[in-house]
């Protein structure tokens, strides 16, 4: 596909890298861990929010903030130990990323992730430099698929969301970025590209190195 939009805006977790099966595995761990029976089929239908709003979906909203903050940062734990040693990035990123600064586009990142893993993962891949704005999902009181945080990252990019288009690799994510008033990228990741299509998306791809900048 051909870009030439003036920004664009990716989420991170099965966008930026292929991960989204480590972090669903980790949850089930972890819920294990904690006494919570959790079968693989039934975890997607729950996985959207930010981390506080699936730890209280998963233990409860009678939980002290402390400890729903101390529950999260261990799931976290336990994830970042378990993607760790097959870290990589989505084929075609670094290089599409550093066309994107050649150009002058604005880059932006829109993740519900916690501020633990946005360092994990950008650190990882050595790419913190190539956004212009980061926001993660502490910073916004609803998770996707609420349009809340897509909306804060091009307020802080300073751009029109005509001009923007987004990447996401979810259903909630691409409905978050539309509701935004963003056409969406779909990167068939986690889902085929017809269930990519039917979500909303206007093009899939695969990977980066099939976009091209005008």
């Amino acid at each position: 596909m051909r870009f030439n939009e003036k920004a664009i805006i990716f989420d991170m977790d099965g966008t930026l890298v292929n991960n989204i099966r480590y972090h669903e595995e980790s949850w089930i761990l972890f819920l294990n861990q904690h006494g919570i029976d959790m079968e693989p089929e039934n975890f997607a239908a729950q996985n959207h929010g930010t981390m506080d709003e699936m730890i209280i979906r998963f233990f409860g909203n009678d939980l002290p903030e402390s400890r729903v903050k101390e529950l999260g940062l261990k799931k976290e734990e336990a994830y970042q130990n378990l993607y760790r040693p097959h870290i990589r990035e989505v084929n075609g990123l670094t290089l599409f990323l550093q066309k994107l600064n050649q150009d002058k586009i604005k880059t932006g990142l829109a993740t519900m992730g916690i501020p633990t893993s946005i360092d994990f993962i950008l650190q990882s891949l050595k790419i913190r430099d190539y956004f212009h704005a980061i926001t993660g999902g502490i910073e916004v009181a609803k998770g996707k698929p609420n349009p809340e945080i897509f909306l804060k990252t091009l307020e802080k990019l300073n751009v029109n969301s005509k001009d923007t288009i987004a990447v996401e690799d979810s259903a909630g994510g691409i409905k978050a970025a539309k509701d935004a008033g963003m056409k969406v990228v779909g990167i068939a990741t986690t889902h085929s590209k017809e269930e990519l299509m039917d979500f909303g998306c206007c093009r899939v791809i695969n990977d980066y190195s099939e976009i091209e900048i005008i």
